[in-house]
């Protein structure tokens, strides 16, 4: 399991990087059929949108599975990105435990 954080145009995060690491933990061990993640962290600067984008990538069996959010800050972003690749991780757990 690796884990691979990038920053779009914008500084480095060790706090972001500790709370992102600790995320995915959580599901490689639930989920121990995941080979790793690609996390992109990206910064939007238009005054509509909310601006802080989270993107991951997981590789596993099968096609890859991705999700990507805007919010106002990252810790809501990866939230709401993890929690989206859960449900895809459920329904890929049931079609590889269904054969």
């Amino acid at each position: 399991m690796a884990i691979n954080i990038q920053y779009v145009h914008m500084a480095t995060s060790e706090s972001m990087n500790t709370y992102v690491t600790e995320k995915l933990e959580k599901l490689f061990k639930k989920y121990d059929w995941i080979i790793n993640a690609e996390v992109h962290f990206e910064v939007e600067h238009n005054d509509r949108a909310k601006g802080k984008i989270c993107k991951i990538e997981l590789s596993a069996p099968g096609p890859r599975l991705f999700a990507t959010s805007n919010e106002e800050n990252y810790e809501n972003a990866v939230k709401k990105t993890i929690k989206d690749l859960e449900i895809q991780l459920e329904k890929r757990k049931q079609i590889l435990y269904a054969h």
